[in-house]
């Protein structure tokens, strides 16, 4: 098992991309925090985990990473349960809105200053409070989820900006934290949760013959990633960006 005996902390835990994340790191072996926004749906991933897990192995607290006492609240949970956190998974992010591509002269500035505060607030919360105790350990693996569009595409203003940004953190992240801590970054294509469904059918059509493999991704292909960066087996990787997008790479 590769993360056995490891302690992963995964946000957005009751979301699809954080739920196959989970999942697939309690399958290698790890001991899991999960936190989410919605009670409910985090209830539904941890009823999921204890399914092949003992409870003592869980912990999931509701919590918005937006809000740094909440975190801290979680992390200090998460050290005194299993004394340690050794992998941080940073899912939370999106855009919170009926429409998820609008042009430049349609979004407006509260979509944006929230676009930018739900990508990039929560990633800097966790990873400034799980960090040092991972520094202190000599040991850590944080995973930031950027987007494919992190280098600008159209209709993405606001969110290619804002997972520019994490892709910056990450880099940023990976020097000031070095050596004991890996820091990469995923950057997935379009993958198959509720964003397709704000989505036309022209739309995702467009943009499944874009892949190269001529599909959408799916959850458990993010996972994969995350628990190939999370593992032993990325030990000298750190401050990339890894593409899970089916052969798309920003370019203009």
């Amino acid at each position: 098992m590769r993360l056995k005996d490891k302690v992963a902390f995964v946000t957005g835990a009751g979301g699809p991309m954080g739920e196959a994340i989970a999942l697939r790191f309690a399958e290698e072996g790890a001991q899991l925090v999960i936190t989410d926004i919605s009670q409910n749906r985090l209830n539904q991933t941890r009823e999921k985990l204890l399914e092949f897990m003992d409870v003592d192995q869980v912990v999931a607290i509701r919590a918005n990473v937006l809000n740094f006492d909440e975190v801290k609240e979680v992390v200090e949970e998460a050290n005194k349960r299993f004394l340690k956190i050794d992998i941080l998974v940073n899912v939370v992010g999106g855009i919170r809105d009926t429409t998820m591509m609008k042009s430049i002269f349609e979004i407006d500035g509260e979509r944006w200053d929230h676009t930018m505060e739900l990508n990039l607030k929560g990633t800097f919360h966790c990873t400034k409070l799980v960090a040092p105790k991972m520094m202190e350990n000599g040991y850590g693996k944080i995973v930031n989820i950027s987007t494919i569009h992190f280098e600008g595409d159209k209709g993405y203003a606001d969110y290619g900006a804002a997972k520019a940004g994490v892709s910056s953190f990450t880099k940023t992240a990976a020097k000031e934290l070095s050596p004991a801590i890996n820091v990469n970054c995923i950057a997935p294509g379009l993958i198959q949760t509720s964003v397709v469904d704000r989505m036309d059918s022209e739309t995702l059509e467009e943009y499944r013959n874009k892949t190269l493999l001529g599909r959408l991704g799916k959850p458990i292909d993010v996972a994969n990633a995350a628990l190939f960066l999370a593992s032993d087996e990325s030990a000298f990787i750190t401050g990339h960006i890894i593409p899970v997008s089916g052969g798309i790479w920003p370019h203009l």
